[in-house]
């Protein structure tokens, strides 16, 4: 089985990826793919939350794309699988569908609420495009919930 797993630079994505890592059989996955999407007109670049320190304003959308994939590889090291990293340009949930289709992905995994405006939101809109259309199952990870007053 081949897994696609979508970041977007956030925390949460590398929780979903660790998430997956702590069920799967790692026999049972022939190789995983880490994508990254890059929106070409965006207002706001690629947000790597992943970074060890502040991005300095003068990063590239690429470059902080590839300092996010590199972080989320790098927790399947020594795990079995083979791991791929790919850079896509355009809509998020358009490109995850394509590359999940070209690869005939078994599986593909997306963190749910990572850029939200709101803690209400229940799902995020690139998470809900995914589950509805892709050609195979999808794992949507969502955050944990916090509880009121504790401040994270």
């Amino acid at each position: 089985m081949h897994v696609l797993i979508a970041t977007d630079g956030s925390k949460q994505s590398l929780a979903a990826a660790k998430y997956l890592k702590s069920f799967v059989d790692p026999t049972k996955v022939d190789s995983v793919t880490v994508v990254a999407v890059i929106r070409p007109l965006a207002a706001v670049p690629f947000a790597n939350d992943l970074a060890g320190q502040e991005q300095e304003s003068t990063t590239s959308f690429r470059a902080a794309a590839d300092g996010a994939l590199a972080e989320i590889a790098s927790t399947f090291d020594g795990w079995g699988p083979t791991v791929q990293r790919k850079i896509r340009s355009g809509s998020p949930a358009n490109e995850i569908l394509k590359l999940a289709k070209q690869l005939e992905a078994g599986l593909v995994v997306v963190a749910s609420g990572s850029r939200g405006i709101s803690d209400t939101v229940m799902l995020g809109s690139t998470a809900q495009r995914v589950q509805q259309y892709a050609p195979c199952p999808v794992l949507v990870v969502r955050p944990s919930p916090r509880r009121r007053g504790v401040k994270a």
